[in-house]
């Protein structure tokens, strides 16, 4: 199916926490992160809000690349920072009691700090969707909302449900969010700006492998990123005109 012709609205929430890990798959002993969460990471935030099935991943089939469309924006520039984290050896423990676990290891972590996104939201399933809106209007959610570790609490507010229009541009078009490279076919590199790119996990089945990877393009200070695409962006619209542009992480 063709999303271009189906999507007419989405919600748009802001989240945001002092800290973020979203480990990075090919670290070993010092666990480093990802500088922009993965979408599989946004499908479990999501999911959380919501709370879909936590057992067996379950909520992952709810989040696949025909089914849910997200999309990211930074709202804080990118800043990272290390942490030396106390790792217990439960295996080796003496008895029940914490107090009795004397083996320990110390590892340095790979923090986000302060750290403000601002998510998309579109799915195909309409009870989905307005459970999500649902729980956003009254900032409740059926899970604690976390950014990628269990102990980086967030915070979110809801920004509204907008209406979005498709558009296709020949020449250079501003977009707000994180852009996956694959659908880019030039950026205006004149623009001042930190650009990076980074390979992210995009799509996760319940078995937690895998299916899809793409590289993420971001500029790491917010600023928009001038581009021509190869195919269409949104148009988020508020009173008639443009409010801001996106694209899916796809």
């Amino acid at each position: 199916m063709d999303k271009e012709h189906e999507i007419n609205n989405v919600l748009i929430f802001d989240v945001w926490g002092s800290y973020a890990h979203f480990r990075r798959f090919y670290t070993t002993t010092s666990p480093l992160t990802f500088s922009v969460p993965p979408r599989t990471a946004l499908c479990g935030l999501i999911g959380a809000i919501i709370g879909l099935e936590k057992e067996n991943n379950e909520y992952l089939k709810y989040f696949t690349l025909n089914k849910a469309s997200i999309g990211l924006r930074l709202l804080n520039p990118v800043k990272k920072m290390m942490i030396a984290e106390n790792l217990i050896h439960t295996k080796n423990a003496k008895g029940p009691g914490m107090n009795l676990i004397t083996e320990r290891t110390q590892i340095g972590f790979e923090f986000l700090k302060d750290q403000k996104y601002r998510i998309y939201f579109h799915h195909t399933d309409e009870n989905i969707y307005h459970e999500l809106k649902e729980n956003l209007e009254k900032h409740k959610s059926f899970y604690t909302p976390c950014l990628g570790l269990s102990e980086n609490i967030a915070n979110f507010k809801f920004m509204g449900e907008f209406k979005v229009q498709s558009k296709s541009d020949e020449k250079y078009a501003k977009i707000n969010s994180v852009l996956p490279i694959e659908k880019v076919k030039d950026v205006n590199f004149k623009r001042d700006g930190e650009y990076f790119s980074m390979r992210v996990p995009i799509e996760m089945n319940v078995d937690r492998v895998v299916t899809k990877y793409s590289d993420i393009l971001f500029e790491r200070n917010c600023k928009p990123l001038e581009v021509n695409l190869t195919g269409s962006y949104w148009m988020v619209m508020q009173d008639g005109c443009s409010k801001e542009n996106f694209v899916f992480i796809e």
